[in-house]
């Protein structure tokens, strides 16, 4: 059965990309809002949409400086996806280990001819 498409985990927040976008800025340090909407090239609001589902989720906290509020990432709620993408961690590395193999073949093959 489909899952509704909602923003209420962590998954469903990070599919869109510009909330992706966000958080990449946000590695860097907190910043107001304003300056992550120039950066993204979108309207203050919309930033202000994605914002809130990141908070809402545990992704970005929000601090008061003055009359400005400073977004900041936290990392800490991503450890449900660090985890679930872990899991494929064996697969590629087998799948790497086979490739190597094969290109390791090929070589040895083309030195003999």
């Amino acid at each position: 059965m489909a899952r509704a498409a909602t923003t209420s985990d962590v998954f469903n927040a990070i599919a869109e990309p510009q909330r992706r976008e966000i958080l990449a800025l946000l590695r860097a340090g907190e910043r107001p809002v304003t300056e992550l909407a120039h950066e993204l090239g979108m309207s203050q609001p919309g930033a202000s949409k994605h914002l809130r589902v990141l908070r809402e989720v545990g992704l970005v906290r929000v601090r008061e400086a003055g009359k400005q509020r400073l977004y900041g990432l936290d990392a800490r709620g991503l450890r449900p996806v660090h985890e679930w993408a872990g899991g494929f961690e064996r697969f590629w590395n087998e799948s790497f280990d086979r490739l190597d193999t094969y290109v390791q073949e090929l070589k040895q093959t083309g030195q003999e001819d």
